[in-house]
């Protein structure tokens, strides 16, 4: 879900499309596009969910505009002259969305009640990972990978808001880049000279030690 693509391009778990995600603080090029980014995608909807509702005083109005964008609701409701969702004469994607916005958290509410049992070893097992913060450039995301002694795939799939194999960091940015915790102190002194762009000094942060589980993540508030 974290790399899901639309036909209309949205992408991400919040389907932002670039501008809107631009536009809420979301770093999107070639090789770093924040809308794969779990938990900076999330604060960047909720903000458009603030926003909006600062706008309709309505939440259902808020869904409908995440969907169909806030100048296309607002037209609907000055064309139609309504003043809710539930009046509103959309088309049938939109018309649609809330309805199942409202039928998903009934079920993820009482799964029982609707015949959805979950077992606890029917869930995905919890992989404590940190975050290790670096200010300049990576060569080749491959290799640095390998220095922490997991794979590329890992690395990815932990980060999939890096998009390329190389991370350009002309200005010096600060990234944190999604580790498990097993591999944070592991790192390998390269046997051979590298570019000295794609050595980055990594920095443990515990305050982002997490707990990845079913593709969500829990910080470590202590």
């Amino acid at each position: 879900m974290p790399r899901s693509i639309s036909p209309a391009g949205a992408a991400g778990i919040w389907q932002f499309m670039k501008s809107t995600a631009i536009e809420y603080g979301l770093e999107v090029n070639s090789e770093v596009d924040e809308r794969y980014h779990l938990e900076k995608a999330t604060i960047a909807a909720c903000k458009y969910f603030n926003k909006s509702y600062a706008k309709y005083q309505n939440w259902t109005l808020v869904a409908a505009s995440y969907n169909a964008g806030k100048a296309g609701i607002s037209r609907q409701l000055d064309r139609q002259q309504a003043s809710d969702y539930y009046n509103l004469l959309l088309g049938e994607e939109t018309g649609r969305y809330v309805y199942r916005i409202i039928a998903l958290k009934e079920i993820l509410s009482t799964p029982d009640k609707y015949g959805f049992y979950v077992d606890e070893e029917d869930l995905y097992a919890h992989l404590k990972t940190g975050a290790v913060s670096v200010d300049s450039s990576i060569h080749n995301i491959a290799s640095f990978a390998k220095k922490y002694d997991i794979s590329y795939k890992e690395l990815k799939d932990l980060n999939p808001w890096l998009r390329d194999n190389k991370l350009t960091n002309s200005r010096k940015k600060t990234y944190k880049i999604d580790l498990p915790v097993s591999a944070l102190n592991t790192q390998k002194i390269p046997s051979k000279p590298i570019r000295p762009e794609s050595i980055p000094t990594p920095i443990i942060d515990e305050s982002q030690i997490s707990i990845k589980t079913q593709g969500m993540s829990i910080q470590n508030k202590n």
